[in-house]
């Protein structure tokens, strides 16, 4: 009996570690689309590589404004290609028809449609100006938030 328990003990200790690690790894694309849906709009930043110029710009631009991104319920994923998996590859080339070369910003409504593509660098501005025009956003600002 005690060397039964003394080799549960022992699986344990191997495999705490490996399920956690696994728990840590981030969804997919596809399955971070389907989990926002009706609950997050969605900004994906995406480039070749994390250090490209317009990808860097986007992120400071961003960083300014973090409070008028929560108030419209914003999730941003940044999306460097080069760090892509196979079926996250899939699902930007197809399920939202972007391509993988060059820079893109790529606003996904509450609704999981694509509203707006830019290929430089999206001023908060005008982002927050696209979103606010939305019926959704219009509603929400009513005060009958989703």
């Amino acid at each position: 009996m005690m060397r039964t328990s003394q080799l549960l003990r022992g699986l344990a200790a191997l495999l705490v570690p490996l399920l956690a690690a696994q728990a840590a790894l981030p969804p997919g694309l596809a399955a971070t689309l389907r989990a926002s849906r009706w609950q997050h709009r969605l900004l994906l930043i995406g480039a070749p590589t994390a250090a490209q110029a317009d990808f860097q710009t986007q992120k400071k631009l961003l960083a300014a404004t973090t409070a008028g991104l929560a108030e419209r319920d914003f999730q941003v994923l940044e999306v460097p290609y080069d760090q892509l998996t196979p079926a996250d590859r899939q699902c930007w080339t197809q399920q939202l028809g972007q391509p993988l070369t060059g820079f893109r910003v790529v606003l996904i409504g509450k609704d999981g449609g694509v509203k707006r593509v830019s290929t430089r660098p999206l001023p908060p501005a005008d982002l927050f100006g696209t979103v606010d025009k939305m019926p959704m956003r219009r509603q929400e600002m009513r005060g009958g938030k989703r």
